[in-house]
């Protein structure tokens, strides 16, 4: 494990309707669902609490990035929560390349029994644990933290 920060960690998947959230253990071992918070100009400030609530060190933002890796609307808005995350926590921001992680949530929820309409309420969820579980495997294997931190995909290149 070396070059891992131990720490809880949450990871966010940011909807246009919910955000889903999840958290990891001190540890980093698994990754499990926590909340689903309606997307409302009050979401940034609930993932913020639930940030302290799990005394949280980081926070993992996905980023949809479209499969030929080119930014879209939703990679737009996802910055976008991310910087209202930002300014409503101390707490550093990293935006987390999560292409396919929803795609992976609802086959997860398919192979588990369950119909895509009853997986509705908890797939944003089960996508905040895919991102989240995948970059605590990345940072476990490389060292080095996934993703971008949001001041660094800010800077002028």
């Amino acid at each position: 494990m070396s070059g891992f920060r131990p720490g809880v960690r949450l990871g966010i998947d940011v909807g246009t309707a919910r955000v889903g959230v999840a958290r990891c253990d001190r540890d980093g071992l698994l990754a499990v669902p926590v909340e689903t918070v309606p997307r409302t100009d009050a979401a940034p400030q609930r993932v913020a609490e639930l940030a302290d609530e799990y005394s949280a060190f980081e926070l993992l933002v996905g980023l949809p990035i479209s499969l030929n890796g080119n930014e879209t609307a939703s990679t737009a808005d996802a910055r976008a929560f991310a910087a209202a995350l930002q300014a409503a926590s101390a707490l550093p921001v990293r935006l987390v390349d999560e292409r396919l992680s929803t795609v992976s949530a609802h086959a997860a929820l398919r192979e588990s029994g369950r119909s895509q309409r009853s997986s509705r309420r908890i797939v944003d969820q089960v996508a905040a644990v895919v991102l989240l579980q995948q970059a605590i495997d990345v940072e476990k294997s490389t060292g080095t933290p996934a993703g971008v931190s949001l001041t660094e995909s800010q800077e002028p290149t």
